[in-house]
């Protein structure tokens, strides 16, 4: 079985798929852009802007979904440009009090919409 997780305070999906999906235990998120669910557009034109808002979308969604950030176990960074990879480690890492979850993170040759960062994790369900 599984549960469709949507939330008005992350951004609507820009294609055929949900926020995220709750199955035995564990959600799993959609990538996450940096798109202000208030206006529809990038919190800015940085990769920080974008990052921190990627989290926040991130935070909403699994807020939703009765998990929490800190519930995080795995977690993928999708970049433009791995030369910003100091700023994005910066701002994720500092969403996580305790041991961060496992990670990957690859440089794309593009991302949806034109964003510099994407994110998507999966967590425990509280």
């Amino acid at each position: 079985m599984k549960t469709v997780i949507a939330t008005p305070h992350a951004p609507a999906a820009v294609g055929p798929y949900s926020q995220a999906i709750k199955a035995k235990g564990l959600i799993f998120t959609a990538g996450q852009l940096g798109i202000d669910p208030r206006t529809g557009k990038f919190a800015g034109d940085d990769v920080a802007s974008q990052a921190q808002q990627a989290m926040d979308n991130i935070q909403a969604i699994l807020e939703e979904a009765g998990s929490s950030i800190d519930r995080i176990i795995k977690t993928t960074i999708f970049m433009t440009d791995l030369g910003e990879f100091k700023t994005v480690n910066t701002i994720y890492g500092a969403h996580f009090k305790g041991a961060p979850p496992a990670r990957s993170t690859v440089q794309v040759a593009a991302l949806p919409l034109g964003g510099l960062v994407e994110i998507e994790v999966i967590a425990l369900v509280e």
